[in-house]
């Protein structure tokens, strides 16, 4: 049975700021190991334990709730907003334990282990696509400096550096030949990376069927899909209480401007915590409007689809169709349904 207890865990690479309240009254704060704060939630009994979200905090929720307790993350940026005193790992984890009891309070949901994981290949994926582009501008950007334009009438940038390191007039060193074969080599590289973790996803998707749901939505890739699942599959903190809630946490909802009693609403907000997200979600809901412009419609959201883009545009209608899809979504993980679009 859950007692009182709260325990405020800063955490740190090497060390473990652990935090214990009970009785309107800190009782210890101490700081541990690893080792030491396995140790300690294996010989405790079970309280409730609040984490500050960062790296490793997701491990740590998972290890305590396997050791009994009640284990919650909670906004870093509401315990630096919450934090009386200067910054230490003393009053990190005092105000961690405060900010957890104030009224209403919305905690971070955490990830399992196959969600950590699909989250760590996106990550491992966007490293390496921003890493091509800035491969292949150079690449083009050194080439036009000896006046070798990169075109795709030409076989594009492969095109051009085959031409140049085969070209033996064009009075090019050896040594350079070599350092932008190697470059070449290093862009290859990159893109063999990319269509790895692209393969890693793939199958990776097909151990969590409730992911693998949300592919038949209008709109939603593999990418999306894992995106909405890792935010919107772990809800066993109620984090958001409806699908508009979600929407909004996205950037997807227009920002409201209400006061007196009335309701003002403007546009999307440009600053969003989840800006990536929410760019990948409007882009596949563009391209998801695209095709079906091209076409007439057979569902009965399609006709709601083309009704739309007539009236306000394709791009109004790719944030609202990008809208209905995250609280499609949503519907879809909380009751544990299936996607049938009504036809007409």
């Amino acid at each position: 049975m859950m007692n009182d207890t709260i325990a405020g865990v800063d955490l740190a690479k090497d060390v473990i700021q652990v935090c214990v309240y009970s009785n309107q009254k800190v009782r210890s704060n101490t700081e541990m190991t690893p080792p030491n704060f396995i140790e300690w939630l294996a010989n405790n009994k079970p309280m409730r334990i609040v984490f500050e979200a960062c790296g490793t905090s997701n491990y740590w929720k998972r290890k305590s709730t396997e050791l009994g307790h009640d284990a919650q993350l909670i906004s870093a940026k509401l315990v630096d907003t919450v934090r009386q005193n200067q910054k230490n790992d003393k009053n990190d984890a005092l105000a961690i334990i405060q900010a957890a009891m104030l009224p209403d309070i919305k905690f971070i949901a955490g990830k399992d282990l196959v969600q950590q994981q699909m989250q760590s290949v996106l990550r491992l994926r966007e490293l390496a696509i921003k890493q091509k582009t800035a491969s292949h501008n150079q690449l083009v950007a050194l080439l036009l400096e000896f006046n070798i334009r990169v075109a795709t009438r030409t076989g594009g940038l492969r095109g051009a550096i085959e031409s140049t390191l085969e070209d033996a007039e064009n009075g090019l060193s050896d040594e350079f030949r070599g350092a932008i074969q190697r470059a070449w080599q290093q862009y290859l590289e990159v893109v063999s990376s990319i269509a790895v973790y692209d393969s890693c996803l793939e199958k990776s998707i097909k151990d969590a069927p409730q992911c693998q749901k949300l592919l038949d939505i209008e709109g939603i890739g593999i990418i999306n899909a894992i995106n909405l699942y890792n935010i919107l599959a772990s809800q066993e903190d109620a984090v958001f209480k409806s699908g508009k809630d979600a929407a909004a946490c996205i950037g997807l909802t227009p920002i409201q401007h209400s006061s007196g009693g009335k309701t003002k609403l403007g546009s999307i907000g440009k600053h969003v915590r989840n800006k990536t997200l929410r760019s990948q979600l409007v882009t596949g809901a563009f391209t998801y409007i695209n095709h079906v412009n091209r076409r007439s419609p057979r569902t009965k959201k399609e006709v709601w689809l083309k009704a739309l883009i007539e009236r306000r545009g394709k791009k109004c209608a790719a944030v609202a169709l990008a809208n209905k899809s995250v609280r499609t979504a949503f519907a879809i993980l909380c009751n544990n349904t299936v996607y049938r679009a009504e036809p007409i």
